[in-house]
């Protein structure tokens, strides 16, 4: 299993000189040493010292991981911000670091900034400058004290949201009057995939070679069964420090591979919410040692893929009749199937297969309980008359900023025509 280990180096020094017989020196030996050298000053002609990685038996002199966990917040006001973005394959997260004079608790004490849009695929080399608006603040759990990590769209100078720049839209439909009114609340199960570094096979995997079938890993226990629960418990952590409305973690029904679950969160924060927690999970996974992928069939074969499940549901879903007003959102998916799947992910029909839990790609379904549908409604939802529906379409690699605005888009803004309404609630056995 993966251990979550922040990068350091452990160091200690040794002659140059007759190395074979050098000792370890302890902390107090260093600071001596050091002192020393102060009095003695620089004397000619000594031995040259140099630095290994390697650990006393009584301390450790690690100088490095000392840097990185100083607290700065008793001798200045600055913080470091890290203006996080979306890069121009749609799913690669970048960012980068500037200091900020005071704490600041809302996005508009920021100042925007700026990138290379020619090295992330987002401009042209000759008008390369991409604008970074800040939109939304978390606490940075890497860096600790006041610091902060800052998620961004973009624009080009002149102010426009650049074709990547997906919340932007987002944020159109959700400012909507009518949406707004509604409350759309979100549940996103995020799954993703742990790799080797160097061979991209599942992490507990044998090189080469596949583990027993699925069963025994869905929220399994054991050396055999889970591999890589310390990176997700550090994540768990991570977000619920950094003010991520994580909600629940488990492990997935293929070996190596994980689900955490953010929400219920309102409108454009489910967006913001999932896209900082990415950010965070490929940090840990980096300092890991670790590969993550949101690929969603990162195996072939008898393995389950990775979706990224997403529970809704409007105010008038849950209030009174809410099932009726559910079936009508259901109507209104099933119309627009087209549109939604290709909006759900890249890869996405390497996922949904018909098997392993997911629906055809091609057909629209829905029903209560069952797995295998677009659309899945629970037993208590039916039961008590009002609640959510779960879309199970989108893939794990999907953009929450497009398929929350898109659902709520679908269901509450869109209207079909009456004769596509009566023939989709026909095919699908719905009376609303």
């Amino acid at each position: 299993m993966a251990q979550i280990l922040a990068p350091s180096i452990q160091w200690q020094i040794k002659m140059t000189k007759n190395s074979s017989s050098a000792r370890p020196i302890t902390a107090k030996m260093w600071s001596s040493l050091l002192l020393n050298q102060k009095r003695k000053g620089a004397a000619k002609g000594s031995a040259k010292f140099r630095v290994f990685a390697l650990q006393s038996e009584s301390s450790t002199v690690n100088r490095l991981e000392d840097l990185l966990k100083l607290d700065t917040t008793p001798y200045t006001d600055k913080i470091i911000a890290e203006y996080i973005w979306i890069g121009g394959s749609g799913i690669d997260l970048r960012s980068k670091s500037r200091t900020i004079s005071k704490p600041v608790e809302h996005p508009s004490e920021l100042p925007k900034w700026n990138y290379d849009g020619s090295s992330t695929g987002q401009a042209p080399g000759e008008d390369s400058e991409v604008i970074l608006y800040p939109q939304a603040i978390f606490k940075d759990p890497f860096r600790g004290g006041n610091n902060i990590l800052v998620i961004c769209d973009s624009y080009t100078p002149a102010g426009e949201p650049i074709p990547t720049n997906k919340r932007y839209r987002a944020a159109q439909i959700f400012s909507d009057p009518k949406v707004v009114q509604e409350v759309p609340w979100y549940g996103i199960e995020q799954e993703y995939t742990l790799l080797q570094t160097n061979v991209k096979w599942p992490l507990g995997w044998p090189i080469g070679a596949y583990p027993g079938p699925q069963g025994p890993y869905y929220c399994g226990v054991g050396a055999d069964k889970s591999f890589g629960r310390d990176i997700s418990d550090a994540h768990y952590k991570a977000c619920l420090y950094s003010g991520i409305n994580i909600s629940g973690t488990n492990g997935e029904v293929m070996p190596g591979q994980w689900e955490y679950q953010v929400g219920p969160s309102v409108g454009i924060e489910a967006g913001d919410h999932i896209w900082c927690s990415r950010y965070i999970l490929e940090r840990i996974t980096e300092q890991a040692g670790v590969v993550l992928t949101l690929d969603p069939k990162p195996i072939e074969g008898d393995w389950n893929g990775a979706g990224c499940h997403t529970n809704y549901s409007t105010k008038s879903m849950r209030e009174e009749g809410g099932f009726e007003v559910i079936k009508k959102a259901i109507l209104n998916l099933s119309l627009r199937h087209k549109e939604h799947i290709s909006a759900y992910g890249e890869g996405n029909e390497r996922r949904l297969t018909g098997k392993h839990e997911t629906a055809n790609i091609n057909t629209f379904s829905w029903g209560v309980a069952n797995r295998g549908c677009s659309i899945r409604v629970g037993r208590d939802t039916e039961k008590q008359g009002k609640g959510y529906l779960e879309d199970r379409r989108p893939a794990s690699n999907m953009d929450p900023y497009v398929v929350t605005s898109l659902l709520a888009e679908t269901t509450i803004l869109w209207e079909p025509t009456l004769e596509a309404e009566a023939l989709a609630a026909q095919k699908l056995s719905l009376k609303v």
